[in-house]
C-alpha cells in the first residue's frame, strides 16, 4: 500500500520559488500545496494505487492514461474510466497532510470530462485521513473519508455532491439542497472551499454556484428551538374552520330522485320486432336533476380559533460548534476516486489540494482554462465529422432501399 510521504524537497523548492516571485504571485506567495497531479508522465502509476483488494478483478474497471477523443494538446493527459458497468478505485498519498488545527482554508479542485455522454456514474473525489495506516489497496466505499465532492449523474438525478464527515455525529453530512452539475461532454472544473470560519463555497468553471454557512446548509447542529414538551393543544381548542349549517334541511323527496332515467328523446327503431327482439326499452341517461347524496351546506364555525401553534422554547441541547469545519482534525493524507460507472469514459485531470483559492485559480489558468478553447474547437470538429458520417450512412441506406424496391418491380 502507499504510505504517507513527508513533505519533499521538490515541493520545498517550489515554495521558495513562489516566494521569490512574490511580485507576480501576490496572495499565492504563502500558499501551501498539499497535493497536485496532472497525469502527464508514466510515473503516475507509481503515485497512485488501484484498489485491487476492494473488489474482484472482474468487477474493477481499468484506468487508462489519455487526452481523450478531443483535446487542446495530445500530450496533456488525464486518467479515464475504460470499461462499462465497473467499479473504479484509485488513491494517492498527499505530499503533505492537511490538518484542520492549522485554521487554514481547505481547497480541493479538479477537472471532469464526460466524453461518453454519461447516463449513470459517479465522478466525485474523496479526501481521506489515515496516514501510514491507510490501506490503499483496500480503499473503497466503506473507507472513512473527510470530504466527498464532485458530480454524480444517474438518470434524472444530476448533482454535485458536497459531503463532510462530522465526528460528533459519527456521520457523513450531505448538503441539504442539491448543487447542480454539468452534463455535457466537455471538461469542467469543480472547486470546493472549506473555511475555518465555518463557511463553504462551491465553484464550477470558476463561477460560484453555492456558498453559505455550514450550520445552515448541513445538519451539523441540532435545531436552535424545539417544541415545548410541557405544552399541548387544549382539549377545547376548536380548529375546525367550517361546520354544517344547522338550519339547512334536506328537501322533501330528495332521495326519490333517480340517478338515471330513460332517454326521453329515444325512439323504438322501425325494424324492432317485439316477438323476436323482446320488449323495447329506452336507453338510460344521467338524470340532470340528480345531485348526488345530500349534505348540508357549510358555514363558518363561530367557535373557530385558528390553527393551534405549538409554543417553541430554546433547545437545551443546542450549542454552536466552532469546529464544524475541522473535518481533517487528525490530518487528511490521501485523495482518491471510488466510483461506479454504468457507462465509462470519464476523464479526470488537474487535481490540486491547497489552502489558497487564489493558488487553485492560478493553477486552473495554467491548465484547465489554457486548454478549454482548443478542446471545444476539436470537439466541434469531431461532432461535425460524426454528423457528416451519419448523414452519409443514412443516404447510402436510402439508396440501398431504393435499389431493392426497383429489383422487386
Amino acid at each position: 500500500s502507499i504510505h504517507y510521504q513527508p513533505f519533499t524537497s521538490k515541493i520545498v523548492t517550489m515554495k521558495f520559488s513562489l516566494l521569490a516571485a512574490a511580485a507576480l504571485c501576490g496572495s499565492t506567495v504563502n500558499a501551501e500545496i498539499y497535493f497536485k497531479e496532472q497525469f502527464n508522465d508514466d510515473a503516475w502509476k507509481d503515485r497512485w494505487t488501484v484498489s485491487s483488494d476492494w473488489k474482484s478483478k472482474s468487477e474493477l474497471g481499468e484506468w487508462t492514461n489519455t487526452a481523450g477523443e478531443f483535446y487542446a494538446d495530445a500530450s496533456d493527459k488525464g486518467i479515464q474510466t475504460s470499461q462499462d458497468a465497473r467499479f473504479y478505485g484509485l488513491s494517492a498519498a498527499m505530499t503533505k497532510a492537511f490538518n484542520s488545527s492549522d485554521k487554514k482554508d481547505l481547497v480541493i479542485q479538479y477537472s471532469v470530462k464526460h466524453e461518453q455522454k454519461i447516463d449513470c456514474g459517479g465522478a466525485y473525489i474523496k479526501l481521506m485521513p489515515g496516514g501510514d495506516s491507510f490501506e490503499a489497496t483496500k480503499f473503497g466505499g466503506d473507507t472513512p473519508y473527510a470530504i466527498m465532492f464532485g458530480p454524480d449523474i444517474c438518470g434524472q438525478n444530476k448533482r454535485t455532491h458536497v459531503i463532510f464527515h462530522y465526528d460528533k455525529k459519527e456521520d457523513n453530512l450531505l448538503i441539504k439542497k442539491d448543487v447542480g452539475c454539468e452534463t455535457d461532454q466537455l471538461s469542467h472544473l469543480y472547486t470546493l472551499v472549506l473555511r475555518p470560519d465555518n463557511t463553504f463555497e462551491v465553484f464550477v468553471d470558476n463561477k460560484s454556484v453555492r456558498s453559505g454557512k455550514l450550520e445552515d446548509e448541513f445538519d451539523f447542529l441540532p435545531e436552535k428551538e424545539i417544541k415545548d414538551p410541557e405544552q399541548s393543544k387544549p382539549e377545547d381548542w376548536v380548529d375546525v374552520r367550517e361546520i354544517p349549517d344547522p338550519e339547512d334541511v334536506k328537501p322533501e323527496g330528495y332521495d326519490d330522485i333517480l340517478e338515471e332515467i330513460p332517454d326521453p328523446d329515444a325512439a323504438k327503431p322501425d325494424d324492432w320486432d317485439d316477438e323476436d327482439d323482446g320488449e323495447w326499452e329506452a336507453p338510460m341517461m344521467d338524470n340532470p336533476d340528480f345531485k348526488g347524496p345530500w349534505s348540508p351546506k357549510m358555514i363558518p364555525n363561530p367557535d373557530y380559533k385558528g390553527a393551534w401553534v405549538h409554543p417553541m422554547i430554546a433547545n437545551p441541547e443546542y450549542s454552536y460548534d466552532d469546529s464544524m469545519h475541522a473535518v481533517c482534525k487528525d490530518g487528511c493524507t490521501h485523495v482518491g476516486f471510488e466510483l461506479w460507472q454504468v457507462k465509462s469514459g470519464t476523464i479526470f485531470d488537474d487535481i490540486i489540494v491547497t489552502d489558497s483559492l487564489e493558488e487553485a485559480q492560478k493553477f486552473a489558468e495554467e491548465t484547465f482554462f489554457k486548454k478549454k478553447e482548443g478542446e471545444k474547437e476539436m470537439f466541434d470538429e469531431v461532432e461535425k465529422k460524426r454528423r457528416e458520417e451519419q448523414e452519409a450512412a443514412m443516404a447510402d441506406e436510402e439508396d440501398f432501399d431504393m435499389d431493392d424496391m426497383e429489383d422487386m418491380q
